[in-house]
């Protein structure tokens, strides 16, 4: 019998269905569930763990990635995503080009608001786990490019996890343009536990952060926790946010610019 501590509730999960439970609902409050932490918690074997994620994911409750699981549904993809709002992503990627103008390594997540201000930036060498900021780069006569392979994931078009990790963590960068799902006073949130991951990491490998979000960014609501406001140096938004929602942010120390 196995037992965990919930709101200071001893719980107790006798059988494979209350377990899977469990687990479903760590997924869908946390966003991501490590099957060595579960096993722990859930005091059973993580082959037990492995199996009950590999039977939530057939019923579409979860998706399996590298070390756990994460939501099934992570959001829109790539494609959709780079559709929307493109005269506020070309405005807001103009001024993180300023940003950029003196960096000679810059480090770019798998954002859509991001990929776009690839052919509006310096001269410099490109970090990037993003695939479609690879693609570019590689037509160029003569690529500046860092690319941080690993699990490949279709709806970011990207790459994450342990090996992207590892590599990432051996760079050192001027400059990070980075990317939310939602963002708020609280912190950056994202649909994506292994996206989350990286974009972290490029925050703490970089001298100077720079978050590119829409208005539609800025209290919206995701499941995954990122990182803190604290991380963020500048923050750029458009013209459609007004002036009362930005001032928390510039009350918590981030220099706020807006597009347009």
């Amino acid at each position: 019998m196995s037992e965990i501590r919930h709101l200071g509730v001893a719980m107790r999960y006798t059988d494979a269905p209350e377990r899977r439970a469990q687990l479903e609902r760590q997924v869908e409050t946390e966003g991501y569930v490590s099957s060595a932490v579960a096993a722990a918690r859930l005091g059973v074997s993580e082959m037990t763990v492995r199996r009950d994620l590999r039977m939530l994911e057939e019923r579409g409750l979860v998706r399996r990635v590298a070390g756990g699981a994460t939501t099934a549904s992570t959001g829109a993809p790539f494609e959709n995503r780079s559709a929307v709002g493109a005269a506020q992503k070309r405005a807001i990627a103009e001024l993180a080009a300023e940003e950029a103008s003196t960096a000679r390594t810059i480090a770019l997540d798998a954002g859509t608001t991001v990929a776009a201000t690839l052919p509006l930036l310096p001269e410099a060498t490109i970090v990037t786990h993003s695939q479609p900021v690879i693609d570019e780069l590689a037509r160029s006569a003569s690529p500046r490019l860092i690319a941080a392979g690993g699990h490949y994931q279709p709806d970011t078009r990207s790459f994450a996890g342990p090996l992207t990790e590892q590599l990432l963590r051996g760079v050192r960068c001027d400059l990070a343009l980075l990317s939310a799902t939602a963002v708020g006073v609280d912190g950056l949130w994202g649909a994506n536990a292994l996206d989350a991951a990286i974009k972290r990491v490029l925050a703490e490998q970089s001298t100077r952060v720079v978050l590119l979000a829409d208005a539609g960014k800025l209290g919206a609501s995701a499941p995954v926790r990122i990182m803190g406001i604290e991380a963020i140096d500048v923050l750029i938004t458009d013209a459609r946010v007004g002036s009362a929602a930005l001032a928390p942010f510039r009350d918590a120390g981030v220099e706020v610019r807006v597009a347009g």
